[in-house]
């Protein structure tokens, strides 16, 4: 046997175990994301009401869930769902802010938005062209 052969046999095990780490971790993420969207829920049955922030996290949640779908139909995730949970995340953040917060603060936090939303524009220009 050579010794490149003798190698690539040695690493089987070792990709085998990463492979394996992560699909548990997928799980473990999948599971902690329902769980807490279930916190969420029973939280707002509780209190009897539901305000746009709580709408938003809710989105991220199944926003997090699609993107572990996605990853387990075609093994990889497309890079505009996380971008997508940014900006959802940045516009709650906007919103649990109110009217009290530093005005350039939300300039900041709106251009990031901005900027998040031209680079998944740009993104899917680039994979039109592919």
């Amino acid at each position: 046997m050579s010794e490149s052969t003798r190698n690539a046999g040695d690493l089987m095990p070792i990709k085998k175990i990463i492979d394996v780490t992560e699909k548990v971790f997928l799980v473990t993420i999948a599971l902690f994301t329902v769980g807490a969207m279930a916190q969420e829920v029973m939280l707002l049955i509780e209190q009897r009401s539901v305000a746009l922030k709580d709408l938003l996290l809710m989105f991220i949640y199944a926003e997090v869930l699609g993107m572990l779908g996605a990853f387990y139909s075609s093994h990889r995730i497309p890079i505009t769902i996380p971008l997508v949970i940014a900006m959802t995340a940045l516009s709650r953040l906007i919103i649990l802010q109110g009217k009290d917060g530093d005005p350039s603060i939300l300039l900041y936090e709106s251009g990031a938005i901005l900027m998040i939303a031209i680079a998944c524009w740009v993104i899917s220009k680039i994979q039109d062209r592919d």
